[in-house]
């Protein structure tokens, strides 16, 4: 997904992230019991295949776009692996920051990266990483689905300027 970004323009991609985002938070809103309990027990083969799936094609989006892969981790291994919320949540904070560090590695030396205000912004990641864990364990998979809804509704107002207003789409179809 880094490649890819150093080679064409991230926009063009945006509305299909935003039609997606809408029907992972349509499906997350109707679907009141996704990630309570766990709902699967699946063979570790199938395990391995669909994590290694999951992990290829977030890892690609990841790379490309960025915001919201933890999101999309947790939606996987919750819909997939049949994870509840707060198991989901941790496989998607180990497998997001491996992601990171891949797409660090072609970013930095393609000079990609502004380390003051990456420094920052990873100080501030660990504080937020380290009271939103703590609140999780607190509270449990009811509130961390709240929030996941939440955050999804978040993304899809991004991505909403981005492609209708910062981007201008009716420009963009000669309307």
């Amino acid at each position: 997904g880094s490649h890819t970004l150093t080679k064409m323009d991230s926009q063009l991609l945006k509305p299909l992230v935003l039609v997606i985002l809408i029907l992972i938070a349509i499906y997350t809103f109707v679907k009141k019991d996704l990630g309570q309990e766990v709902t699967k027990s699946i063979s570790r083969r199938r395990t391995w295949t669909y994590g290694i799936l999951l992990a290829m094609v977030v890892g690609f989006y990841d790379g490309f776009f960025g915001p919201g892969t933890g999101s999309f981790f947790v939606l996987g291994f919750v819909i997939l692996l049949g994870f509840e919320f707060l198991k989901a949540s941790a496989y998607a904070k180990v497998v997001n920051c491996v992601a990171n560090v891949a797409s660090l590695s072609l970013l930095i030396p393609k000079g990609f990266f502004i380390f003051p205000i990456a420094l920052v912004m990873a100080v501030a990641n660990g504080a937020g990483s380290f009271v939103g864990v703590r609140y999780a364990l607190r509270k449990g998979n009811v509130v961390i689905r709240k929030i996941f809804l939440l955050v999804v509704i978040l993304m899809i107002c991004r991505y909403a300027y981005d492609v209708f207003v910062s981007y201008d789409l009716i420009k963009w179809f000669g309307l």
